[in-house]
């Protein structure tokens, strides 16, 4: 499993937030979709995996890993793209890849930037990804790009561990300047740490796409496994308020529950 492949066949899916991405691709070629996410996503991932096989031309055996966001994010979404990623690999015998789906947000905002000109190719690159928790909190974590072959070869490092907490209470790395993505501006930008002069932020989702170009190196480091032992990753164990909690709330609480 740890051998890097040049020109892989591979199926990557996230339903960790309120989108459905899913994409496939063989060597060069990717097709990609996305879909409502939520409650949805149990009902659709699999017909539309099916779909987007077809229409690349992939049988299901044919792949060479299963790449799936295992978290953390949505419990739900997490559950299900976890039980749909372990119910197609043991079907067609194949090995799953478990992406950090805030790795995901960081490579995502990291190529939509790319795209844009707002960072070159040969630059490095800190990210703070962060994704909504829901009960006042956010997911936070935050990884470095060092360039190696100009914008489409690089590697990716933990600069901070994962985290969940309120925002005001999240730690911003001190890089000289900082690119904060994901999908809590909106709600807690004004909560979060403060950007310095040069940092910039960008709505930024797990997607499919960025699973797909994240999968080859983290194949080579030997990070796939046996269907069996894929699992979500939660990070916090408590899903909702319960009664009592909510009662005794004095303000709305931004974002719901999960």
């Amino acid at each position: 499993m740890s051998a890097p492949l040049p020109a892989g066949r591979w199926l990557a899916f996230d339903t960790s937030t309120d989108v459905l991405s899913l994409g496939v691709a063989r060597g060069d070629q990717v097709w990609t979709q996305t879909l409502p996410g939520g409650a949805q996503s149990s009902s659709s991932l699999i017909p539309a995996v099916l779909a987007l096989l077809a229409k690349a031309e992939m049988p299901l055996a044919s792949l060479d890993a299963i790449i799936f966001g295992r978290g953390p994010g949505s419990f739900t979404g997490l559950r299900t793209a976890c039980a749909v990623a372990q119910g197609l690999a043991f079907g067609a015998d194949v090995p799953v890849l478990p992406v950090d789906t805030l790795l995901a947000v960081a490579e995502e905002a990291r190529w939509a930037q790319l795209q844009t000109g707002a960072i070159e190719p040969d630059v490095e690159l800190t990210v703070q990804a962060l994704l909504d928790a829901r009960m006042n909190e956010v997911y936070s974590a935050a990884y470095h790009w060092q360039p190696l072959l100009g914008a489409r070869h690089g590697r990716w490092q933990e600069a901070a561990p994962l985290q969940v907490g309120a925002p005001e209470k999240l730690h911003k790395p001190n890089d000289e300047w900082v690119l904060q993505a994901g999908n809590v501006f909106d709600a807690y930008g004004d909560r979060l740490p403060m950007a310095g002069p040069g940092d910039l932020r960008c709505e930024a989702l797990p997607s499919a796409a960025a699973l797909l170009r994240l999968a080859p190196a983290l194949w080579a480091q030997g990070l796939a496994v046996t269907a069996d032992k894929a699992m979500p990753l939660y990070i916090r164990d408590k899903v909702a308020y319960t009664t009592a909690e909510r009662e005794s709330m004095k303000t709305p609480i931004p974002g719901g529950n999960l």
